[in-house]
C-alpha cells in the first residue's frame, strides 16, 4: 500500500481523478483476493463518491489524493489487523496448560452424626411425673436420679403385700402346730393315717402361701422403686421428652423419657452409599467430611464398619457405612448432617487435564457417538450415572476422550486415554498429550458474542 501511495504522490498534476480511482480499485481487488482474513471482515456498505470542485488547482488536488489514499490504506490495515486478532486462539478461547500433579478419586454420600452410645431412658411403670432432677445438657452419673413418678399407688400396694406376708406367716404357724398334735395322736393310735397326711399337707400349703406372699411383696417393692427413674450410664442429657405433671403409660412399648449420650468426645457417622460405590470402600480407609456449621473446616475419620443389611428406596439400594471420629473439642453435635468423602484411589505426579477440556467441542463440529457418553460420565459416581444399559455403556466408553490443543494459530483434536478423576481434573494415561500443551477449555466470552455489523467496502 505504501508503494502505491508513493506512486500516486509522484503523479503529474494533469492526472484525472478517474485514473486515481482505477489505481485504488486495482490494488483493492488484489488485496481482497489474496487475504481471506480481510475478505471475512469486509461488510458491504454504500459506495463513497468523492467530487472535487471543477476549479481546484493541481497542487491542492494532489494533496487531497494523497490524503485519501492514506486514509484508505489505514482503514484497510486496521480491519485486517482486527480480523487477525479476533481469530487468534488466545482471544477466541479460554486456555489452560497441561500440568502434572497428585490426584485423589473419592466417593461421596451424606450422613448423620450420632454419639457412640445413645441411651433412651424409659419407665417400666405408669404414673404422673412429680419431680424432675435434670434438664438439657446436664451431666449425669450412673445411678443418679433423673425424675420421679407419683408413688402413692405403688406404696399402697407394697403395704398390702407386706400385710399378706404377715397373714401367711400366721397361717403357717397354725399349720405347723396342728401337724405336731396330729402326729402325737397318731403315735398313740388315736387318729388315722389319713388325718396325719391332711395335717402335713396343710402345713406345706401354708409354707407355699407364705412364699407367694413374700414374692408379691418383693415385686411391689421393686415397682415402688421404679417410680424413681435413675441414669443407667454416665453422660450428657441430650433430650428430655417429659415435663412435670405429665402422665406416662408403660405398656407393650416402653416410653422414652430422657436421652443420654454416654461420651461426645467419640462420635460416629451413619452414612448411606450406593451399591455401585460400596465395592471400593474398605474398613480402615481415611474419611474427610464437612458440616454446615463449619463450612470452611475439614474433619477426618475412619471407616469403622460396612453393614451388610441393605436399604432399598424406590429401587435404589444403599448400604450403611459407619465412620468413627474423635471430637475432643465437643464442637460436633448429635444430629448434624455430614458430607462424607472417602478416597478410594490415589495417583502421584500424573498428567492432569481439566474436565472442562474433555467436554469442550468447537462450534459446528459433531461430537462422536461414545464421546458424549464418556464426557457425561466423567466426574460422576457410578450411582449418579445410573444402573441401566445406557449407564453401563457410558462406563465402558469413559476410558477414552478427546481434547483440543492449540497449534500455532489453530486448534487440533488429540485423542487421549483417561484414568481416575476428582470431578475437576482427570488423569491422562495415554495419547499424544504431553506436559506443557495448551488445552482449550471453553469459548471466550468475547468470541461468543455476535460480530459487529460495522464494515467498509473499498469502492
Amino acid at each position: 500500500m505504501e508503494d502505491h501511495i508513493h506512486i500516486l504522490s509522484d503523479l503529474p498534476p494533469t492526472v484525472a481523478l478517474a485514473d486515481f480511482v482505477r489505481e485504488i480499485k486495482t490494488y483493492s481487488s488484489h488485496w481482497l483476493k489474496n487475504d481471506p482474513a480481510c475478505r471475512e471482515s469486509v461488510v458491504p456498505v454504500a459506495p463513497v463518491v468523492v467530487k472535487l470542485p471543477p476549479r481546484m488547482k493541481h497542487p491542492l488536488r494532489n494533496s487531497f489524493l494523497v490524503t485519501l489514499a492514506l486514509a484508505v490504506g489505514a482503514g484497510g490495515g486496521y480491519f485486517h489487523w482486527r480480523a487477525s486478532e479476533a481469530r487468534a486462539p488466545e482471544n477466541r478461547y479460554r486456555l489452560q496448560t497441561v500440568e502434572r500433579g497428585d490426584l485423589t478419586q473419592t466417593v461421596s454420600a451424606n450422613g448423620t452424626l450420632n454419639p457412640v452410645v445413645l441411651v433412651n431412658v424409659g419407665t417400666q411403670v405408669s404414673g404422673t411425673v412429680t419431680r424432675l432432677y435434670v434438664d438439657f445438657n446436664d451431666k449425669v452419673e450412673k445411678g443418679q436420679p433423673l425424675l420421679e413418678l407419683d408413688p402413692s399407688l405403688f406404696a399402697a400396694q407394697a403395704r398390702q403385700s407386706a400385710a399378706n406376708v404377715v397373714n401367711a406367716v400366721a397361717a403357717l404357724d397354725l399349720a405347723r402346730a396342728n401337724e405336731a398334735r396330729v402326729k402325737a395322736l397318731f403315735e398313740q393310735e388315736y387318729v388315722s393315717r389319713q388325718e396325719l397326711d391332711q395335717a402335713v399337707q396343710a402345713r406345706r400349703s401354708a409354707e407355699a402361701q407364705l412364699a407367694q406372699a413374700r414374692a408379691a411383696a418383693d415385686r411391689d417393692q421393686v415397682n415402688l422403686g421404679y417410680t424413681v427413674i435413675r441414669s443407667p450410664v454416665s453422660g450428657i442429657v441430650v433430650d428430655r421428652v417429659v415435663d412435670l405433671g405429665q402422665t406416662v403409660a408403660a405398656s407393650y412399648q416402653t416410653p422414652t423419657l430422657i436421652k443420654i449420650a454416654q461420651d461426645l468426645s467419640e462420635m460416629r457417622i451413619d452414612s448411606s452409599f450406593a451399591e455401585a460405590d460400596i465395592g471400593r470402600i474398605r474398613e480402615g480407609q481415611k474419611v474427610r467430611f464437612t458440616v454446615d456449621a463449619f463450612p470452611d473446616r475439614d474433619f477426618t475419620g475412619e471407616v469403622q464398619q460396612i453393614r451388610m443389611n441393605p436399604t432399598t428406596v424406590q429401587n435404589v439400594v444403599t448400604y450403611n457405612v459407619r465412620v468413627s471420629l474423635a471430637n475432643p473439642d465437643h464442637i460436633l453435635l448429635p444430629g448434624m448432617t455430614a458430607y462424607v468423602n472417602i478416597g478410594v484411589a490415589r495417583r502421584r505426579n500424573v498428567l492432569l487435564a481439566p474436565n472442562a477440556a474433555l467436554r469442550f467441542k468447537p462450534e459446528g463440529e459433531e461430537e462422536p457417538a461414545g464421546r458424549a457418553a464418556a464426557a457425561s460420565g466423567r466426574g460422576m459416581s457410578p450411582s449418579q450415572r445410573g444402573g441401566d444399559g445406557k449407564g453401563r455403556s457410558a462406563r465402558r466408553e469413559a476410558g477414552n476422550g478427546r481434547v483440543y490443543v492449540v497449534d500455532g494459530r489453530t486448534i487440533r483434536p488429540v485423542a487421549v486415554r483417561l484414568g481416575i478423576t476428582d470431578n475437576r481434573n482427570t488423569e491422562i494415561v495415554g495419547g499424544e498429550l504431553k506436559e506443557g500443551d495448551t488445552l482449550v477449555v471453553s469459548e471466550a466470552p468475547a468470541a461468543a458474542a455476535k460480530p459487529s455489523s460495522i464494515g467498509v467496502r473499498l469502492f
